[in-house]
């Protein structure tokens, strides 16, 4: 028996007393990264109450998932078996769908552990009345396909949400900014950690306001959702004319506020 077990997103006790047996009992960790589940079971364990006992870590991430299902035996699983990542849910923007497709072909029984969840929290804490959303998870770091993936996010028509890097944060509001300076965004960094914060305001707004913010922690972004207007031009129509490429920039200048060099080097890129 496989079980896809939720971990806390920063505080410890969101923990379910579910979790927390099976993390107990069970003898074979399947994880995103060893070092990381140790410690989660070294923190438990000082909490009291929780006496694991000895285990064996396996680790599948990103990088080896395949290669780690071509040698995993079917059956270890006739005995209770974890899979846990770094945090939050397995498989939502984490490993762990091919795992669950590895048992789905080998018929091998398996349960989800719900639990903490950054997408749901963000949703729930922004206050946004939408009965429908949507979840684009990390979108692409540059280029033409971070363009596009934005371009999507702003105008499907539901309230999109997207997770974020410290990294990129700043970078993303400032696009969304340009293109719809009074598109309202809710934001939370460090979700359920002592140094939570919220933001609700719209893009122009907390373009000024980040600047002189710590970034640092995990964010997710949270774009309210509108019904695109479809006289309305956006980069992605201008990219798919097929003009030179100073004639693009200068379209898109006058859509963004940018300037036309800046514009044409982001072309470049």
């Amino acid at each position: 028996m496989l079980y896809f077990v939720a971990t806390p997103i920063g505080n410890l006790e969101d923990i379910s007393k579910r979790a927390l047996n099976l993390l107990e009992s069970s003898k074979t960790i399947i994880c995103e990264d060893t070092r990381v589940a140790k410690r989660l079971i070294y923190l438990l364990e000082q909490k009291g109450s929780f006496f694991p006992v000895p285990k064996t870590y396996i680790s599948l991430h990103s990088h080896n998932e395949k290669d780690v299902l071509k040698q995993l035996s079917p059956d270890i699983f006739e005995d209770s078996v974890i899979y846990i990542s770094d945090a939050g849910m397995p498989t939502i923007s984490d490993p762990g769908a091919l795992l669950v497709q590895y048992c789905q072909l080998h018929d091998i029984k398996y349960e989800i552990i719900p639990g903490a969840n950054a997408l749901l929290l963000a949703y729930a804490a922004s206050g946004f009345c939408d009965s429908k959303f949507l979840f684009f998870g990390f979108l692409p770091h540059k280029g033409d396909e971070r363009d596009l993936a934005l371009q999507e996010a702003l105008y499907n028509g539901y309230t999109t949400i997207v997770y974020e890097s410290p990294k990129r944060v700043l970078k993303l509001i400032e696009q969304i900014s340009a293109i719809e300076p009074s598109r309202e965004i809710f934001l939370i960094k460090e979700a359920t950690k002592l140094y939570e914060k919220k933001y609700k305001a719209k893009a122009k707004e907390l373009k000024e306001m980040l600047k002189n913010e710590n970034l640092k922690g995990e964010w997710s972004i949270v774009i309210k959702g509108e019904k695109r207007d479809r006289n309305k031009i956006t980069i992605t129509d201008i990219k798919k004319l097929n003009l030179p490429k100073k004639q693009t920039a200068k379209l898109i200048a006058k859509i963004t506020g940018k300037s036309i060099t800046e514009c044409y080097n982001e072309l470049l890129e």
